[in-house]
């Protein structure tokens, strides 16, 4: 059945897929963007209805909402996201929403030293009590980490010990958001950690992206003073540095390990492995080497 589905942050890493995939399965999407780029002309071009808007705006929320079955909301680690998250449960009861799915994050908890991941869980219970059902995703590390953080040389230095993960591609996440979308009534309530193909370490890491480029990468364990210049040299605003110190100290805890089947069981199909995922991304990194 063709349903009328909005994605909030739809020029983002998981939002781009997310819509891509509801649109070749049929539905209307409307992407919601801050401002029109070569990415919403991308999206426009599939087939996407575009709508300017802000989630620290209500009215053009609620504007964006309107006749939408279920939305997906995501938001980047910055300032804004509490103001963001009671937007978009304000704005979702007002128009009659039937479902949400929310972005958290796998270290979304009470207790933890990351102001982010602290908004996220605060975030996780103010949508609980809307009267708008809601689904949790909390995944791991993304395996986009692996981009991000590349700057050339081979080496990753990260602080992150011998501690380990199962990296997540978005698209992976996309799968799992487009299949709630589309059916939401089952995972009304749900939190789903979401991991990858394989647990590693970095050591584990650098040797699958060794074989999936062809050339060496190695890792190099860092102190966290080091890791905030890295940071800081990158220009990176002191709320996302904050948090990625933090959940690096709940990485080296286990707190980002753990395995399961959600997504190839909500999905379909099975998480790409580190080789895979690198290899898709070839050109990348042959074009960003020191």
């Amino acid at each position: 059945m063709k349903r009328n589905l909005l994605v909030i942050g739809a020029t983002g890493k998981t939002g781009s897929h997310t819509t891509e995939l509801l649109l070749e399965r049929g539905h209307h999407v409307r992407a919601l963007v801050r401002r029109s780029d070569e990415r919403s002309e991308r999206l426009a071009g599939l087939g996407a209805e575009i709508v300017r808007g802000d989630v620290l705006d209500l009215d053009s929320l609620a504007r964006a909402m309107s006749g939408v079955n279920a939305l997906y909301f995501t938001y980047p680690i910055s300032s804004g996201l509490m103001d963001a998250t009671v937007n978009v449960s304000q704005a979702a009861a007002e128009t009659g929403v039937e479902a949400i799915v929310n972005m958290s994050q796998i270290s979304a908890r009470r207790e933890t030293a990351s102001n982010a991941a602290r908004q996220h869980w605060v975030g996780e219970r103010v949508l609980d009590r809307s009267p708008v059902a809601v689904t949790h995703i909390r995944p791991t590390f993304f395996a986009e980490w692996l981009i991000n953080m590349w700057d050339g040389t081979g080496q990753l230095r990260l602080p992150f010990a011998d501690g380990r993960h199962a990296p997540i591609a978005a698209i992976d996440q996309a799968r799992v958001i487009a299949a709630i979308l589309e059916d939401p009534a089952p995972h009304t309530a749900k939190i789903y950690p979401l991991y990858g193909a394989v647990e590693l370490n970095h050591y584990e890491i650098a040797e699958a992206m060794s074989q999936g480029l062809g050339r060496e990468v190695t890792y190099v364990p860092i102190d966290l003073d080091e890791f905030r210049a890295i940071l800081e040299k990158r220009g990176a605003p002191e709320h996302l540095i904050q948090h990625l110190l933090a959940v690096a100290v709940d990485y080296r805890n286990g707190v980002f390990s753990g395995m399961n089947d959600l997504v190839k069981k909500i999905g379909g199909a099975d998480p790409l492995d580190v080789q895979g995922f690198v290899a898709q991304n070839r050109a990348f990194y042959d074009n960003h080497t020191a």
